[in-house]
């Protein structure tokens, strides 16, 4: 793949990723203006998952390390 294709490739990324981020703002607004949720719940639930996925970031770097590394 040459140098074009993946500056290309990344630009595309960027506006899917913008696009992405524009509709999740979008559907968490309308849920807290229609009193769906709370502006609480979203932060709440945001840390709890990022805590979720960090344990799980960490224990499979651990695993990794564990196995790949010989003493």
């Amino acid at each position: 793949m040459g140098e074009i294709d993946i500056i290309a490739e990344i630009s595309d990324m960027k506006i899917l990723d913008y696009r992405n981020t524009l509709a999740l703002a979008s559907l968490i607004e309308v849920l807290i203006e229609k009193g769906i949720i709370g502006k609480n719940d979203v932060a709440k639930k945001a840390r709890e998952l990022d805590i979720i996925c960090n344990k799980g970031l960490n224990s499979a770097g651990k695993k990794y390390f564990l196995t790949r590394v010989k003493p």
